[in-house]
């Protein structure tokens, strides 16, 4: 692991010092790459900074053990070295999950599906309290929120949403752990003799693919227009804007009917097929891998019960990594950072459990 790190600290150097040249800038493709990949190893050569001081801390410490000392500072020296080794155990686990191999997804940005699921209206208003749920974590980070598509009930409950969540560090590593079935337990304010009803949201995350990654045939697909329907300004219902896009080897269908024009919105409809085109080769490679990837966390599968909001209770509970958390009101306003460590940490476990050096 050590000779790793100090390969690591040694590229991290050469790219400091690339990245001062007075000529850095003038291939800007370039200078870009190893502005993201000097970024991406700041942490662990911190991590690693950090250790390799808390070594030496530790041998001078056992150093002094040697000479000759009073029994107070004698004491006070094995305290020391007993402080340091319990450091240095910790920071030796961070680092080994600082090593492991990172989702090539992570910085991406991402295409989050919402759609209600069983019970009706309330499903339908549960999905809506988790459309607000995500707008507020992305406007707590930082990240841009763009609706792709949008159809939602007269009662202002969500039927299907499609937003798309971008900003300066990919939205995919934090919120790819949001795919599955969402169960709410409640009293719907319709429900005139106070029971509580459980009703369900299903929740997908899909990382924004490039055009590389995934190659599609003008010939694959049909593509049909229709008017808008809802929300959306003065073109609703009077032009066939909406447009929707079947690929018809697969039979994946997506429609985005939210921006002003056809172009427009074939071109989100466009990036929507291929992140979900993208998500079912993913799924088809890692199934034929006898499931390599699959950790604590779960598979991300979209029929997968990931989490309970109990409302009477003001609780929400992961049920991967049964956490439990008494802040109900907070969470539902996008403070979801504490589950998502705890989902983050739980995978890192997982993996070097499974013997990922």
């Amino acid at each position: 692991m050590i000779d790793k790190l100090t390969k690591i600290k040694d590229h991290y150097n050469s790219l400091s010092a690339a990245l001062s040249a007075p000529d850095a800038m003038e291939d800007r493709a370039l200078w870009l790459a190893r502005t993201r990949e000097h970024a991406n190893l700041t942490e662990i050569v911190d991590a690693y900074d950090a250790y390799c001081r808390d070594s030496g801390q530790l041998a001078e410490a056992k150093e002094m053990l040697g000479e000759s000392l009073d029994a107070e500072m004698k004491e006070l020296v094995q305290a020391e070295i007993a402080e340091l080794e319990d450091a240095l155990r910790t920071q030796e686990e961070n680092l080994r999950a600082l090593l492991l191999p990172k989702d090539p997804n992570d910085d991406k940005d991402v295409l989050l599906e919402i759609r209600a699921g069983t019970g009706g209206d309330e499903a339908s208003l549960f999905g809506a309290d988790l459309l607000r749920m995500y707008l507020r974590f992305a406007e707590r980070h930082g990240y841009k929120a763009e609706f792709v598509d949008e159809n939602m009930t007269e009662l202002g409950g969500v039927k299907e949403v499609v937003l798309s969540l971008s900003g300066r560090r990919g939205a995919y590593s934090r919120l790819k752990f949001e795919s599955g079935v969402h169960r709410v337990q409640r009293v719907p304010e319709t429900e005139s003799s106070g029971r509580i009803h459980t009703s369900a949201a299903t929740v997908a995350v899909l990382p924004e693919v490039d055009d590389v990654q995934v190659e599609i045939k003008e010939g694959d697909l049909r593509i049909d227009t229709y008017r808008s329907s809802g929300a959306g300004g003065q073109h609703v219902n009077k032009t066939s804007s909406a447009i929707r896009i079947t690929h018809l080897p697969t039979g994946l269908v997506v429609a985005c009917q939210n921006e002003r024009s056809q172009l427009q919105n074939k071109e989100q409809a466009m990036r929507m097929l291929k992140s979900r085109l993208y998500e079912m080769f993913q799924s088809e490679q890692d199934a034929a891998q006898a499931g390599l990837k699959k950790s604590l966390v779960g598979s991300g599968d979209r029929s997968e019960r990931v989490r309970t909001y109990n409302f009477p209770q003001g609780r929400v509970t992961d049920h991967r990594i049964g956490m439990t958390l008494y802040k109900l009101d907070a969470f539902m306003d996008g403070d979801l950072d504490e589950m998502i460590d705890a989902l983050i940490v739980a995978e890192r476990a997982a993996q070097l459990s499974g013997g990922t050096e």
